[in-house]
């Protein structure tokens, strides 16, 4: 990988694109406004991108519609997506650093995590789908002697993937890797603080194939573009990733106008348990620290409340306060960073408002706070002698903050983990196999681990109970999401 100065004078050579891709091309938004994308690690603005409003949502979802119609991506076989969906993948591969470089400036991200994770995590998630497309097949049903009917699934139309700041094209090959396989037109609208590579993604989707208009990239600013999707009659399907509220009001919009499915992956405060059983409490330290404090706690299924046995709690928080060490805010353009800027000042400043609010509700911070330099650093926080129902254990920090709360027996972990209105994720630490069976069971969570923090891969799904969400990311559930389920009953006549 390049040094701190390599990335650095790779940052003053590329030249970046800031339009829209419409139909196959960059374009200006209609009105001709752009606004403002800012590095947060350096607060310089980096780019002026295009904002687009309504009318340019209007425009693309009909050239999505036509391009669904039409049959020209739909209509093929999967396994000539298949072939286009992994050059694009390839694609993403060939131009790694740069889309690697844009993700760090976007988000203030470490380089070393944009380069060696997220963007490779994307292509293999193009790639995945690709190659799971043409293996996938309908069903015949079990009917009467003379009657032959089948189950069929087929694209639902178009489809508007509204994804996050935090984990941007990553985050967006989930939604559009899945929809694009099952043959759907995707407009991709990426959060207006980091728009730059779902705009650079634009042009390696038409070097790889895609026909005009089945893959378009609307920046906006707030929720101007957004709203205009979910509120579209010709827009089929909403693929979201974002907070609760957000995700409120985009079903609110689905049923004011056409009723289209709206995919939801919402927040989560997700309960980290650890057992007095446990016989590696080191490594447990380590996990606890990196499932709070990665990508600067900007995460949906941050372990952001840890649970821990009030018989081992000094001794654990110690560990975890000398984990908590590894993530020092620097230069995200330098390869060591370990942990950059939070995504802007005003999202700073709200995590650091959680901090004064868990102080005064009654908990001890031991360690972490703001940084005072230029950018938006804030070093790991730890809060001790948290109660569930402070605001710092109930609502979404989305900042490396982590709150700890003692138990003293199972039952009460699992009512305190269950205590909340979301159930993204949970883990539990035990050496005892029937403890590690029994209170996975009870968990609402939509992923549980045992003994890690957040592991997985694209064969298993992700998502969440309760007002974290519904329907699933990864894995082959996610085609569901994208395809509509057809029956064909045909009664066979006699002869």
């Amino acid at each position: 990988m390049r040094t701190q100065q390599q990335w650095m004078d790779l940052r003053q050579q590329h030249n970046i694109e800031g339009r829209a891709f419409i139909n196959g091309q960059y374009q200006d938004s209609l009105s001709g406004e752009t606004f403002e994308v800012i590095n947060p690690a350096t607060e310089e603005v980096i780019a002026y991108v295009a904002r687009c409003s309504d009318q340019d949502a209007i425009a693309a979802v009909e050239y999505a519609k036509g391009a669904f119609r039409s049959g020209e991506w739909a209509g093929q076989s999967p396994a000539a997506r298949k072939q286009v969906l992994l050059k694009l993948a390839d694609l993403i591969e060939q131009e790694k650093e740069t889309l690697a470089l844009l993700e760090t400036l976007d988000t203030g991200k470490p380089i070393s995590h944009s380069y060696q994770t997220d963007i490779p995590g994307a292509a293999s998630c193009l790639r995945w789908y690709a190659e799971a497309i043409d293996k996938i097949y309908g069903e015949v049903a079990t009917t009467e002697h003379n009657v032959h009917a089948y189950i069929t699934h087929q694209a639902v139309g178009v489809v508007a993937a509204i994804v996050p700041w935090n984990f941007p094209l990553w985050l967006a090959c989930w939604k559009i890797g899945p929809a694009l396989a099952a043959g759907n037109s995707v407009i991709l609208k990426p959060s207006e603080k980091s728009p730059l590579t779902a705009i650079f993604l634009g042009q390696l989707a038409q070097q790889a194939g895609l026909p005009n208009g089945v893959f378009q990239v609307l920046p906006g600013f707030g929720h101007e573009v957004g709203d205009a999707l979910a509120r579209h009659h010709d827009v089929d399907c909403i693929a979201f990733t974002g907070s609760t509220r957000v995700a409120r009001q985009l079903m609110i919009c689905s049923g004011e106008s056409n009723m289209k499915r709206v995919w939801a992956e919402a927040g989560g405060k997700n309960a980290n348990i650890v057992f007095a059983d446990y016989k590696n409490l080191d490594k447990a330290a380590q996990e606890t620290a990196a499932g709070c404090f990665y990508n600067q706690g900007e995460v949906c299924v941050a372990a952001t409340r840890l649970l821990v046995h009030e018989s081992i709690k000094e001794e654990f928080v110690r560990k975890v306060i000398a984990a908590s060490e590894a993530f020092t805010p620097k230069d995200p353009l330098d390869p060591s960073s370990s942990m950059g800027a939070l995504i802007d000042q005003e999202h700073k400043n709200k995590v650091l408002s959680y901090i004064r609010q868990g102080v005064e509700e009654g908990a001890t911070q031991l360690c972490g706070g703001s940084v005072q330099c230029k950018g938006a650093f804030v070093s790991p926080v730890i809060l001790d002698n948290v109660t569930n129902d402070m605001t710092v254990a109930q609502e979404e920090i989305f900042g490396p903050v982590l709150c700890v709360i003692p138990f003293s027996t199972e039952e009460e972990a699992i009512q305190i983990a269950n205590d909340s209105p979301y159930g993204l994720g949970a883990a539990l630490w035990t050496s005892d196999l029937d403890r590690a069976h029994r209170v996975a069971r009870k968990l609402e969570a939509g992923s549980v681990w045992i003994n890690n923090y957040n592991e997985g891969d694209m064969t298993v799904p992700f998502g969440g109970f309760k007002q974290s969400g519904n329907g699933r990311d990864k894995s082959l559930h996610a085609l569901e999401k994208f395809t509509e389920v057809k029956t064909t009953w045909l009664r066979l006549g006699s002869y």
